[in-house]
């Protein structure tokens, strides 16, 4: 665990009655922002906004993003848009202030987004 950052292991609080709420859930992009990043980004073509919807999932290193990709590629209710690799050598780290991670954009092929409607919306996860 790593306290003074605020994080937690899934693992650890997964089995406990407030597991989930002891995660830090990332919020929804603000229409303000989202409007800000297809102006300036996309040409006001807001189609192109992938990361409305995004979560971030903490590594210790990078066996564990390895894991976790291979992971989200086997799912057969995850289909995988884009994947940005920002750790590639070839990655411009000054693009991104020095960040590094995987941005994977999908989809989830769920009988569930299906009902919300949402099966054809691309989320972010970012590794």
């Amino acid at each position: 665990q790593h306290a003074a950052a605020g994080f937690v292991r899934w693992a650890d609080v997964r089995g406990e009655a407030d597991g989930a709420e002891r995660v830090r859930w990332a919020r929804v992009k603000s229409v303000q922002r989202a409007i800000e990043k297809s102006t300036r980004s996309y040409s006001k073509d807001v189609s192109r906004l992938l990361d409305v919807c995004r979560q971030s999932i903490y590594f210790e290193d990078l066996s564990g993003v390895k894991a976790c990709m291979a992971a989200m590629a086997r799912d057969r209710e995850v289909e995988l848009v884009r994947v940005k690799n920002r750790f590639d050598q070839a990655w411009d780290a000054a693009a991104s202030a020095g960040y590094r991670n995987l941005a994977v954009n999908l989809r989830l092929r769920t009988r569930e987004a299906a009902a919300l409607g949402v099966e054809g919306h691309v989320a972010e996860v970012q590794l």
